[in-house]
């Protein structure tokens, strides 16, 4: 993969291609800071609070996920507006992983600041009402949907399976969770994912230095290799969504060893992905 972005992101996270503005945004989540880049160069907006994940709103408003709120953000202005408290009353956790479904609600996962097992939770925000959907999560990730929307996907990291739910036609969740992949004996520990036009499942492994691909069956299809340890999260985008861009991260890393630790990396693939759905206030 070639570099997208030097700057180096304690934890990159969030990688979110605007389909509007061809434009894509990402986080530092221990730096506490959304990134972007265009033709004018690097831009950087800094926060008080960690902030994790976003979905698009319009042309210039993104819904940022940040410790104890969800907010539109308005990135020519750079102002903020409350939109729902998010685990707002309690201060161990904060956001982690998060996308827009496509029937325009907002997934959003949760965890310890200390990886404090199972303090965290999977939410979904939806025409003004935030809903607790998983419990007891410890590391929040891999928050995906096909492209009919008929199922979502997400994952406990430390547990090390990504699991798959049915939708309801609002895009609820129906039944209960199963397993979809099950990566305990390949030693694997899923992190971020997407799924592409095919409905193929993208997933970034902390640790691994790759981002695998797997069919709708859940078949390992095939990997790329990110130069950095600490892949973190994929998404699709460019201007015609055959780009692969992946964040990855620094924290507990030796920059001797792992010198693109924390950078953001690029490659053009020969498929192509969805276009991040707009998420309805």
């Amino acid at each position: 993969m070639d570099i997208f972005s030097d700057t180096i992101c304690a934890l990159g996270e969030g990688p979110l291609w605007h389909p509007n503005r061809k434009q894509l945004f990402w986080f530092d989540i221990i730096g506490k800071k959304l990134l972007t880049r265009t033709k004018a160069g690097e831009q950087v907006w800094s926060f008080d609070d960690h902030v994790s994940a976003a979905g698009w709103v319009d042309d210039r408003q993104l819904l940022i996920a940040s410790e104890r709120e969800l907010f539109t953000f308005d990135v020519d202005k750079g102002t903020r507006t409350h939109v729902a408290p998010l685990d707002a009353d309690n201060p161990v956790t904060r956001s982690n992983d998060g996308r827009a479904d496509p029937q325009g609600g907002f997934w959003i996962g949760t965890m310890g600041k200390g990886h404090e097992p199972r303090a965290g939770a999977i939410y979904r925000y939806y025409r003004g009402e935030v809903r607790k959907l998983v419990d007891e999560v410890t590391v929040s990730n891999a928050i995906c949907f096909s492209p009919d929307g008929a199922h979502a996907y997400y994952t406990d990291t430390v547990r090390q399976r990504l699991m798959r739910t049915e939708l309801d036609a609002d895009g609820w969740p129906t039944g209960d969770a199963k397993v979809f992949i099950d990566l305990r004996e390949d030693g694997l520990f899923p992190d971020g994912a997407v799924v592409d036009s095919t409905g193929h499942l993208w997933n970034a492994q902390w640790g691994a230095s790759r981002v695998a691909c797997y069919a709708p069956d859940g078949t390992f299809v095939r990997a790329v290799t990110v130069p950095a340890t600490q892949s973190s999260c994929p998404c699709f985008g460019g201007h015609d969504l055959a780009t692969l861009y992946v964040t990855t991260a620094a924290v507990d890393l030796d920059s001797a060893t792992d010198p693109k630790a924390g950078m953001t990396f690029v490659q053009k693939m020969d498929i192509k992905g969805q276009a991040e759905h707009r998420v309805i206030l």
